[in-house]
């Protein structure tokens, strides 16, 4: 029975990711969805579902009762206006997290990586818990129509007018665009930026930016806007990062890296970069480094930066 059910979590955990926001609650999610599995396999009725689709009903009713009581998960963006007060650090559910990539994109599955990158999974949050579970099994997972509507025991017609719904609410949200990878200049721009942060070199990094972009560290709401006021956070000599360098991680199908520190023995922040047409449009740092790393584990302290 262990052997049918367990080479389903990792879908199943990349599923429950996009529906909650975090890889803390989705594998908890997981977790109840193969504990349940277990003990109704007996009454399972193969002829009326794969074993797929059975886990799937189960996950998505867990996701939507855990969605009922809980507050919608945001970027920092998204909660305040620029600028102000540091403040105090907010609880971890306020905030969409990051999350291992090995942990939500199975390697056999031809899924479209880009959709647990944190602007994408920030927008879903604003979807109605049905309209977002029709929306990830159509659109992300290819789900049919029919598959979806049986899932969710709605019509065809409901479920193509959720969809609708869905796809025009994302419209108005725009989580952005994806990077591409394999882009020689994006490439480019990431190792620059890199090397002159760790050189910090202000004037270069201030160079990189796109006159609009975003700098924000959560747990803290905290966030600014514009190339001038993040040059002025870069070069504030109370807030340096000198001597800092960076290890790179496969999170949300994103350019991130552990922030390292000299004298420190964990990793100072979980750094995300946004880039666009040859400039950096954001970073986000995580600064909730022990909630995180029971997920990622411990960075290697020696290791460098490799290029892209």
């Amino acid at each position: 029975m262990i052997e049918t059910l367990e080479p389903f979590r990792i879908e199943l955990t990349g599923y429950c990711y996009r529906m909650l926001g975090s890889g803390f609650e989705a594998e908890d999610a997981v977790q109840e969805t193969l504990v349940r599995a277990w003990k109704a396999y007996d009454s399972f009725d193969p002829s009326r579902a794969s074993v797929r689709t059975w886990l799937y009903r189960i996950a998505t009713n867990i996701c939507i009762d855990m969605l009922r009581s809980a507050q919608r998960r945001a970027l920092a963006v998204d909660l305040q206006p620029p600028g102000g007060e540091f403040g105090e650090p907010l609880p971890e559910r306020v905030f969409v997290q990051p999350v291992p990539d090995s942990r939500v994109l199975p390697e056999d599955q031809a899924i479209r990586k880009e959709t647990v990158r944190l602007a994408f999974v920030a927008a879903l949050q604003h979807l109605p818990p049905r309209q977002r579970a029709v929306l990830i099994l159509r659109d992300v997972l290819a789900w049919k129509a029919s598959e979806v509507a049986t899932l969710l025991d709605i019509s065809v017609a409901s479920g193509n007018s959720a969809l609708q719904r869905a796809r025009s609410t994302l419209q108005t949200v725009d989580p952005g665009e994806p990077l591409d990878v394999d882009d020689p200049v994006q490439k480019s721009l990431l190792s620059r930026y890199c090397e002159a942060f760790e050189r910090h070199d202000v004037g270069t990094l201030v160079a990189l930016l796109h006159e609009d972009a975003t700098m924000s560290m959560p747990p803290f709401s905290w966030w600014l806007r514009g190339r001038d006021a993040l040059a002025a956070a870069l070069s504030d000599p109370n807030a340096s990062c000198k001597g800092a360098w960076l290890v790179p991680v496969q999170a949300n199908a994103s350019p991130a890296y552990w922030q390292l520190r000299p004298g420190m023995d964990q990793p100072f922040g979980l750094v995300f970069i946004d880039v666009r047409d040859g400039l950096v449009t954001g970073s986000t740092t995580f600064l909730n480094v022990n909630e995180l790393l029971p997920i990622f584990g411990s960075p290697n302290q020696t290791g460098m930066r490799v290029d892209f």
